[in-house]
């Protein structure tokens, strides 16, 4: 279904809930995320598939995150996540270390619909002693010892991320970011911000068919335009690097990061539904 914005968009997601959100470099949904933290949210898991970046640390810095499973938290050339690192410290929230295989190889256990998938390279690393559900076995195919892990699958409740277009079906276009569409046939649900809808079905295009997630496992779509913003969308637009740096100088601390909130985040809001600033 398409709904109003990305505020109804958010009014799907219950508190507590576990979603699963892309890298900066594949289109994760700013929208949805200050949407978020404008609904109030809390107790949210994160899943950073396979990474964390800005939509993590500005949900973490307010207030709306209990937990994250990720290989890394970072604002990538912007250096370190700050709301994350201070939360962490702080122990607001807690780390589930994992790695980027491992949940790519978790996230197609449950696309597939089975309980566990194999995966060789983490043995011999130090994250098997962190993981206790991470099994090491052997494999049952081998004549003699041969150690394999095996990976539960892992089923999100929400996936979230941004994409270029949707048609009225539903369908999603997502390009070649092929790790979107394994995430939403992974989760429960799936939640996509767009910039616009377009006429006619994706799926019907030969050339456009290949980049598209089916209406299938998408349950809501809301227009929110340059909504991925400020991280890049595609060939739509790029990073808006001075917006980060922005938000990496201010969210070094508290005062700073409510600064940036109510600039860029509660403000937008406001414009919204009309009240003047």
């Amino acid at each position: 279904m398409i709904v109003a914005d990305a505020d109804a968009l958010a009014a799907l997601v219950p508190d507590g809930a576990f979603i699963a959100l892309p890298p900066d470099n594949s289109v994760p949904s700013g929208a949805l995320a200050r949407a978020l933290v404008r609904a109030g949210r809390r107790g949210l898991r994160l899943l950073g598939v396979p990474v964390s970046g800005f939509v993590t640390d500005l949900l973490i810095g307010a207030g709306c995150v209990a937990s994250v499973q990720s290989s890394g938290v970072s604002l990538g050339e912007a250096g370190f996540a700050p709301r994350f690192t201070a939360a962490l410290a702080a122990g607001r929230i807690t780390m589930t270390d994992a790695t980027c295989p491992a949940i790519h190889t978790m996230l197609q256990a449950a696309e597939k619909g089975v309980p566990f998938m194999p995966l060789r390279g983490i043995l011999g690393s130090d994250i098997l002693a962190h993981r206790p559900d991470w099994k090491v076995i052997d494999n049952p195919f081998a004549e003699s010892g041969d150690p394999i892990v095996l990976l539960p699958a892992l089923q999100p409740d929400i996936a979230a991320f941004h994409g270029v277009m949707a048609d009225r079906e539903g369908n999603v276009f997502i390009g070649r970011r092929r790790e979107l569409a394994t995430i939403a046939h992974a989760a429960k649900r799936t939640l996509v911000t767009v910039e616009r809808i377009v006429e006619g079905n994706l799926l019907e295009d030969e050339r456009l068919a290949p980049g598209t997630v089916s209406a299938t496992y998408i349950e809501a779509v809301a227009v929110a335009e340059r909504g991925a913003q400020p991280i890049a969308l595609l060939d739509e637009y790029g990073t808006d690097g001075a917006h980060i740096a922005e938000y990496a100088k201010l969210a070094r601390s508290d005062e700073g990061f409510r600064t940036y909130l109510e600039r860029h985040v509660l403000h937008e809001g406001r414009t919204a539904r009309g009240v003047a600033a």
